[in-house]
């Protein structure tokens, strides 16, 4: 429906560039947060987690102990080849700051803050002992995606519906890579890997 909205420009894509329009005040903080969802910021965090969940995978004999790594990295190679051509057919032109263009929905940064992360969360999650140690890890998640978002629609790089979009199709993404992790990954209490969950 979002897409429909942004590709036809009905009335929620009109009251998406209204609100945007009383959200973008830009400044450097929220360049900074914008940030976040940069490649050369979001991937070197996956990768270091890709590999410390492999290691120990590794290390503790885990059945296919590789299998989370690889498709987390698949995921994340994905992104672009799935919101590239996005981009490319929406053609929406980005808010009034960012100058004449398109190609600003959905917005990329958005989903590679949020495959990144959300992967990364997914992959940890697993090895982690105790409930509080879980909230922490998917509450530091929440937090670096909401600021990237916030700091991408403030700053005026995209508009709130571009943002939203980029939310939709990776949490569907991530959805695949939680029952990947769940079959393969290693259970928290046992000690030990899981088989068949």
């Amino acid at each position: 429906m979002i897409t429909w909205q942004v590709a036809a420009h009905g009335p929620l894509a009109r009251a998406d560039e209204h609100l945007s329009g009383s959200l973008v005040h830009p400044n450097r903080a929220w360049d900074l947060l914008a940030d976040l969802g940069n490649i050369p910021v979001a991937v070197p965090v996956l990768a270091t987690v890709l590999v410390y969940v492999a290691v120990r995978a590794r290390r503790t004999g885990t059945y296919r102990w590789w299998l989370p790594s690889l498709a987390a990295a698949v995921l994340m190679a994905a992104v672009p080849a799935l919101i590239v051509p996005l981009k490319e057919l929406i053609a929406r032109p980005g808010p009034p700051v960012m100058g004449p263009g398109t190609g600003f929905y959905p917005s990329g940064h958005t989903a590679t803050a949020t495959i990144a992360y959300g992967t990364a969360a997914l992959l940890l999650l697993p090895w982690l002992r105790g409930a509080f140690a879980r909230r922490t890890l998917l509450l530091a998640c929440l937090t670096l995606n909401l600021a990237v978002a916030v700091g991408l629609i403030i700053r005026g790089y995209h508009w709130p519906l571009d943002v939203l979009a980029s939310w939709c199709l990776s949490l569907i993404l991530l959805q695949v890579m939680r029952l990947v992790v769940a079959h393969y990954g290693r259970g928290a209490s046992e000690g030990q890997p899981v088989a068949g969950r």
